[in-house]
């Protein structure tokens, strides 16, 4: 999945009301088979059997059909889902997490994730903000108010803001992974940012032996 530094992520926002929204539904079991790690064959696949009918054709009630969250996620338009309770429970599969990062979306805000899920997330480069129910309520009040409206993830002071009210709330993350988004790194990346580190200490191991 695309590395891309992680710092104020500020966008409008796709609202998937759903509880207990799990793997399945992000990306339905079929694709599971695929060997491809091409993210638009993924990003394609995102909710997409609530996204279309058995004859392939877009349900229009489905929230991402709706003409103001249509549009596919870019820079500052629809790089955030909020999403109901429970994000990303039952299967494991990290498909699930392709599919979301495959799709364009940079953060998913919940008041809470399935555990394996949300660090599936971190792992494609998709951030799993956790919030308060009570400010991920206002979140889907103000995008029913304004579908323009816009919310605010400052990564490094770890806050998420909803633009259209002022409140804001901070989020737990992880310093080790917070320091791998920053920096676009991915474990490996990060292993190999301290080459030389390592080859001193193994220079030193070697002459003490």
């Amino acid at each position: 999945m695309a590395k891309e530094k992680f710092d104020i992520i500020q966008s409008t926002c796709i609202p998937i009301s759903i509880d207990n929204c799990n793997t399945d539904l992000i990306i339905p079991a079929r694709y599971l088979a695929s060997t491809t790690r091409d993210p638009k064959f993924f990003g394609d696949a995102f909710m997409h059997d609530l996204r279309f009918d058995a004859a392939g054709k877009p349900v229009a009630g489905f929230v991402m059909n709706q003409p103001a969250f249509a549009e596919a996620p870019h820079k500052g338009v629809h790089e955030i889902i909020v999403g109901g309770k429970n994000w990303g429970s039952g299967s494991s599969r990290e498909h699930a997490a392709w599919a979301i990062a495959g799709y364009g979306v940079r953060v998913v805000i919940s008041s809470s994730f399935a555990d394996i899920h949300r660090n599936n997330l971190l792992n494609c480069f998709v951030l799993p903000v956790v919030v308060s129910e009570a400010f991920q309520q206002s979140l889907f009040d103000s995008i029913a108010a304004d579908s323009n409206m816009q919310v605010k993830v400052d990564v490094p002071n770890q806050t998420v803001t909803n633009l259209a009210t002022g409140q804001s709330e901070h989020f737990e993350i992880n310093a080790y992974k917070k320091y791998c988004l920053m920096n676009a790194y991915d474990d490996i990346d990060y292993l190999l940012s301290h080459k030389a580190d390592i080859e001193q200490f193994e220079q030193r191991r070697a002459q003490s032996l």
